[in-house]
């Protein structure tokens, strides 16, 4: 791989270097609160599903969240970079034709160019997740997909803008295909003027310090990260060593699983090698991730940066240390047309896969556990009692694996800035109520460093209509690591208002629901880390008294005794935590749970999935 053009000597100097960076750094984080605050969807308003960009002049990410495709996005549509003018806005929400940029149909990319003195200096992107895009079900997220076509509408790279100027007819065709027209409107000007805040700013650091030295200053951070994530290679992976790690997701909601992810890493030099070979190949349903090399390269630097040194910007400026390998016709780079709308699953799952070799590769450095799995999702719609339609969006959240010197997270994202949605707001826009949402006691993995507890909500549907839901790890385990344990798994009820409890598997489509049917969804725990007699026992205590370890967990996992009344039992856990030391078993590196078979843990699956559709029709 050649060397980039920005790696050389910068003629730009410290302080106003740091500026730049900085000011580029708060645009990102005001590009987010533009959105935010004129969006008018819950997942974008209230859960923060939208994540901005700013690149260079040749579509090279420079500050941002998720990575750059604009070459893709460009080569996909009828223009070049010298059709593009000051205004323009493209906009796309078709996985195949931007390399995975957005990863399924609801999420709505837009780009605009950037001029400065008639000049191409950069562009800026923002990409949100839409309500709904149509397709065969409410949200545009079904589960008995085949095919990308059943995901509602596509829209190819397309200027949406032109010299500032809206097509108002392809937005119009683009509302006149989704159940939420005014949602979608709102939400896709929202993102525009996401962009053009980027805009703005980039244009007064033009006027403040001249083009050429802005130009300058994102070549230099470009170099920067290049240099920090070299320096993080050569000082913690070990060199010609190979370390391998695979696990699985549950199934693609269509009977289909356990699918299996396998990856292996090799340092040669200052350079990473990753080869995703041994992966299974794309399942019928939805679950198949289009993860393409560079975002996979931009994940990898993520971890490294976040994790050992913070300080440094995540860029593009590092992907030629970083060599990635995906086979064609996986479940990570499925073929067209397969089904992308709950990619979420595989996301998640190659996170943890990743945290997981590089655990095995940093030794005592760093160790993490895995994590809940996924971004399960629920969309309830119908007809209120005033003959109004409504449609319910909602992420929820897990445990987050336990990692080096603290516990995980309860009931968190593993994408960090996102929220949950309030309430309040659910209970005075939706005909629902919400009579729990609470942490699950006893879900995170116990270990020295507990893993983060899933989380229960209790949803009570107040007007007839349908439910359709996507989780996973049900039949999985979050692992532990290091002498901790795995996490409990999700699982689903819907109680009916004549009685009747229904457990329901992780995934599924347009179920109906009554007035006063509750549905109750629990999430997966994450997994513990290191021993856990190692745990404080005082603090083992305090959690019990919290509710969030039962008394017979912290005897059984932490050999820790209260009393009645929650006080810690001094003499008894320090028995009881002899006994346990003295009777256990040496435990591997990584506790996966009590897994059947491969192969009977397929045919668990298959039957279950047939015997709910026997039921379901």
């Amino acid at each position: 791989m050649s060397t980039p053009d920005f790696v050389r000597e910068h003629d730009i100097d410290q302080t106003t270097l740091d500026i730049i960076e900085s000011t580029l750094a708060n645009t990102r984080e005001e590009m987010d609160r533009v959105v935010e605050t004129t969006a008018i969807s819950p997942v974008i308003r209230e859960q923060s599903d939208q994540f901005p960009l700013m690149a260079d002049a040749k579509g090279r990410m420079v500050m941002g969240q998720f990575g750059s495709a604009i070459d893709d996005i460009l080569e996909n549509s009828p223009y070049t970079v010298d059709d593009l003018e000051d205004g323009d806005v493209i906009a796309t929400n078709d996985p195949y034709m931007c390399a995975g940029a957005v990863s399924h149909t609801p999420d709505m990319l837009l780009l605009r160019p950037i001029f400065y003195d008639d000049e191409l200096i950069g562009y800026a992107s923002q990409w949100g997740n839409l309500m709904d895009v149509g397709g065969k079900t409410p949200g545009s997220i079904p589960v008995n997909a085949t095919t990308i076509f059943e995901e509602g509408i596509r829209l190819p790279p397309t200027k949406l803008w032109t010299a500032g100027e809206l097509d108002e007819h392809l937005l119009e065709t683009f509302k006149h295909n989704t159940r939420l027209p005014e949602h979608a409107e709102a939400d896709i000007k929202a993102l525009a003027a996401g962009t053009a805040v980027a805009e703005t700013r980039i244009k007064e650091l033009c006027d403040r310090f001249g083009k050429e030295t802005y130009l300058e200053a994102t070549d230099a951070i470009l170099a920067r990260t290049r240099d920090g994530v070299t320096q993080l290679i050569r000082e913690l992976l070990p060199e010609g060593e190979t370390f391998t790690f695979e696990d699985f997701a549950d199934d693609d909601g269509q009977g289909t699983g356990p699918i299996k992810l396998h990856m292996e890493l090799t340092r040669k030099g200052d350079e990473i090698y990753i080869d995703w070979t041994g992966t299974d190949p794309q399942v019928p349903g939805t679950v198949n991730f289009l993860l393409n090399e560079e975002m996979f390269k931009m994940f990898t630097g993520v971890f490294l940066i976040m994790a050992f040194d913070p300080q440094l910007t995540f860029n593009d400026g590092y992907y030629d240390r970083i060599n990635v390998t995906i086979p064609e016709g996986s479940v990570l780079k499925p073929e067209f047309p397969a089904a992308l709308g709950n990619r979420l699953t595989l996301m998640a799952r190659h996170f943890d896969i990743l945290q997981a070799v590089f655990s095995d590769a940093l030794g005592d450095k760093f160790s993490v556990a895995g994590s809940y799995g996924t971004s399960p999702n629920l969309v309830y719609s119908g007809v209120d009692e005033d003959g109004n339609q409504f449609q319910l969006l909602e992420i929820l959240y897990g445990g987050i694996p336990a990692r080096p010197g603290g516990d995980g997270l309860d009931g968190h994202s593993w994408w960090p800035l996102f929220k949950t949605v309030p309430v309040e707001y659910q209970e005075a826009y939706y005909p629902m109520s919400i009579d729990e949402y609470a942490a699950r006691t006893d879900t995170g993995g116990a270990g020295q460093f507990r893993g983060g507890h899933g989380i229960r909500k209790v949803y009570t549907f107040e007007a007839d209509g349908a439910i359709t839901f996507q989780d996973d790890r049900a039949v999985t385990y979050p692992w532990g690591v290091d002498g901790g344990h795995h996490a409990e798994p999700s699982t689903k009820q819907l109680i009916r208002t004549d009685g009747t409890v229904e457990d329901l598997p992780s995934k599924v489509e347009n179920i109906p629901v009554s007035a006063g049917d509750t549905l109750v969804f629990n999430t997966a725990g994450g997994g513990g880390l290191g021993d856990p007699l190692e745990r404080d026992a005082e603090f083992v205590a305090t959690e019990v008294q919290r509710g969030l370890i039962s008394a017979r967990e912290a005897k059984e996992a932490y050999g820790v005794v209260v009393g009645d009344d929650g006080s810690l039992d001094t003499d008894a856990t320090e028995k009881r935590r002899e006994e346990i030391q003295s009777t256990r078993e040496p435990s591997g590196q990584f506790d996966f749970g009590p897994l059947p078979k491969y192969d009977d843990l397929a045919e668990q699956i298959a039957t279950e999935r047939a015997e709910f559709n026997a039921r379901h029709g």
